[in-house]
Order: C-alpha cells, then structure tokens, then sequence
C-alpha cells in the first residue's frame, strides 16, 4: 500500500523562497511528499547544531594546546602527542556529555507531559482556561480562543502536546528517543574529533612540502590550517539555513580567530 503523501515538500519551498518566486512556492504546497511534517527538518535542525557546537569547540580546545605547546617551545612530535590525547580524551566526554545531557532533556519532557496527562484529566476546566488565556494574550479574540480550544480538548492525547508546548515550551520525545541521543553523542564525538584534528594537520603535512622546516613554520601551517577549517565550518552551514556562504565563513572565521586568541 503506498504512503499517503502528507506534507510540502522542504527543498522546493526553501528555494521557492530564496527566489522569491510566489508561484513556485503555490507549486511546492500543491504537491505533497511522503513522510510526517517537519521531521526531517526538526532532526537536520538539530544535527546542524550538534556539528557546528562539536566542530568549533573541537577547533578552539585542540589549537589553544598547540599554541601553548608551541609558545612553550615543546617540540612537534610532543605537540602532537598532547594534541591527539587532548582530542579523543575531550571528544569522549563531550560525546557522553551530549547523549546525558539530551536523556536527561527527554525525561524531564516526559514527566512533565505525565503530569498535564495527569492535570487535563481531573481539572479539565482549568486546563481549557489557562489554554484560552495564553492564546488571549498572544493576541485572539476570547470568542475565538474559547472555539479553537474547546475544539483541541475533545483530543486529549493530542492536547496534552499542545499543552506541553503553549505552556512549558517542551516537545514531546518519541518512545525511541533514546536512540536519537546516542546518535548526537556520536555525531558530537565525531564533530570534535574531525574538526579538532585541523590544528595538528599542519604539523603533519608541512614537512611533506618544506624541507626541515622550523618550528616556527609548523605553528604558521597550524594557524593556516585552523583558519580555513573556521571558514569552511561556517560557509558550509550556509547550505543549511540558505545564507551566503562568504557571510557565514567569515562570521565563523572571526568569533573563532577571537576566541583562539584569549
């Protein structure tokens, strides 16, 4: 049986309005896509945020070691030594760090959409008034907020996660949450060892051009190295939240090259 095509289809929408082009945007929500709405898009959303955290973090922390190796005057292969240890030692606890901190994110959901379950059922009065206050505020007519309230409320599973979201903020994780918070740690872990690799690169490859090069011109080719990786990071985000790239890769280039030099 095929699936029933449900929802806009992201990629055309995105480009209908980076064009500015209103017919192209009817065309995108005329014709629909399988799959559930916004969940591919809430999912890039936040492995966007895991890399570019993982990325940069990773960037900063393993060039601020070579530059205090380097202005300690510690050889490469001892700069490179503490580097790779500082790396995998680091990229392991911000990985774990990720997966607890996002568990334990999902748990404090949970409970608190256990207590609105608990709250909607033996108060539902107050439930539905506090629901038609918020949405007063926010601008709707009482009339009209009591109508499209009193309408949610005869779905209860489907109110409660509305409720969680109107008065806490929260989302509602999926039964299999878990699973999604072991990929970020793994995705955090996999950033900050990739991204974090750059500064050391420099030292690994100049002498594959340079003839004996100095010490000197080792921590020049880290510089280099972590300064493109900087930029890239930033222009390649662009892809994601349809920026320029130029933009985003100086912008990520400048706070980076900021904060490497405290």
């Amino acid at each position: 049986m095929p699936c029933e095509r449900t929802h806009v289809d992201k990629g055309q929408a995105q480009a209908a309005y980076s064009a500015l082009d209103v017919e192209a945007s009817a065309r995108a929500h005329a014709s629909r896509v399988d799959g559930g709405h916004d969940e591919a898009h809430s999912k890039v959303g936040g492995q966007l945020k895991t890399i570019v955290f993982g990325g940069l973090d990773g960037i900063l922390t393993s060039f601020a070691i070579v530059s205090s190796c380097a202005g300690s005057g510690l050889t490469s292969r001892v700069v490179l030594l503490l580097g790779a240890c500082n790396i995998l030692a680091d990229a392991m606890a911000m990985g774990v760090g990720e997966y607890l901190s996002t568990k334990s994110s999902d748990e404090y959901a949970r409970r608190e959409r256990a207590r609105e379950d608990w709250e909607l059922r033996n108060h539902p009065e107050g439930e539905v008034e506090e629901m038609v206050e918020i949405y007063v505020q926010r601008g709707m007519s009482r009339e009209d907020a009591q109508v499209v309230i009193s309408t949610m409320a005869k779905y209860h599973d489907f109110f409660v996660d509305v409720m969680m979201v109107e008065e806490l903020g929260l989302f509602v994780p999926e039964e299999d949450a878990w699973v999604e918070s072991a990929k970020d740690g793994l995705l955090m872990f996999a950033s900050f060892v990739v991204f974090g690799t750059a500064p050391l690169v420099g030292y690994l490859l100049t002498p594959l051009f340079v003839h004996d090069p100095s010490e000197h011109d080792l921590f020049l080719a880290a510089c280099a190295v972590t300064g493109v990786t900087l930029f890239s990071l930033g222009a390649a985000k662009a892809r994601f939240v349809q920026q320029k790239a130029l933009k985003l890769g100086a912008e990520t280039l400048a706070l980076g090259a900021l904060c490497a030099s405290v």
